[in-house]
């Protein structure tokens, strides 16, 4: 039976592992939300939504695909969740690959840990100080309510669908951002408050080494929970060990 690999991406760990997997010759799919225009890939790429549960179950049949590697952002709790619904209505074997998280950094104890977006903008409202607000573009506009009139830098990757405050300045940029610049940024824009999601790994841990050395406040949105009962795996080797 041909082996044929669907790879859910849009991060670095999803672009190794189809790389991976074209350099051993192996027919793999990479698949893009679609929502970046220029985004980084590896070999063969699908682009879009695939319409649902369902929409996902018939591509898996249609395509002929033997197993899955969920290496979605760890925020991109509906993807996962469809996936896990997906694969096991056609049965097909399905491998999450999340990067660890930082919970267990050695500074996770000193941060505001909040469990959503709107917790995080309220939090953030009620300390004092320049705002860097690291959130991705599609929250940015969930934080103008409470921090409107507040000085406020959104990194984001692209421009959000909205208006922002005149007040906002708003950064484009796209990691691995390393701790010379993230200390450049801090002190550029007196940063004394830090809005971030625990999307972990080392490409983006820079900004809370910055924020330590300002002793400016974390405020840091925990994980989704993510479906019972999946193969998980936290390295590009593990997944391709599990799938090849």
């Amino acid at each position: 039976m041909e082996i044929v690999i669907l790879v859910l991406g849009g991060t670095a760990e999803g672009r190794a592992v189809a790389q991976a997997l074209a350099d051993r010759g192996m027919l793999a799919m990479l698949s893009l939300a679609g929502r970046t225009s220029q985004p980084l890939t590896a070999g063969p790429v699908r682009s879009g939504g695939f319409g649902g549960i369902e929409g996902l179950a018939t591509y898996l049949r249609t395509e002929g695909v033997t197993s899955v590697v969920d290496a979605t952002h760890p925020f991109a709790e509906s993807m996962s969740h469809n996936a896990a619904q997906a694969c096991a209505q056609v049965g097909v074997p399905l491998v999450r690959l999340t990067r660890p998280g930082w919970s267990e950094h050695p500074l996770a104890n000193s941060w505001l840990w909040v469990e959503d977006h709107a917790q995080a903008a309220a939090a953030a409202s009620e300390l004092i100080g320049p705002v860097l607000l690291s959130v991705g573009r599609q929250h940015t506009l969930d934080y103008v309510p409470h921090l409107e009139d507040r000085h406020v830098v959104a990194r984001v990757a692209e421009r959000p669908s909205g208006m922002l405050p005149s007040r906002w300045v708003l950064l484009f940029s796209r990691g691995p951002f390393p701790l010379t610049g993230e200390r450049e940024l801090f002190s550029q824009h007196a940063i004394s408050v830090l809005v971030t999601k625990d999307s972990g790994g080392e490409l983006t841990e820079a900004k809370l080494r910055a924020a330590d050395e300002r002793n400016a406040h974390v405020v840091m949105i925990r994980r989704p929970g993510m479906p019972e009962g999946l193969t998980q795996v936290s390295n590009v080797e593990d997944a391709l060990a599990r799938v090849v």
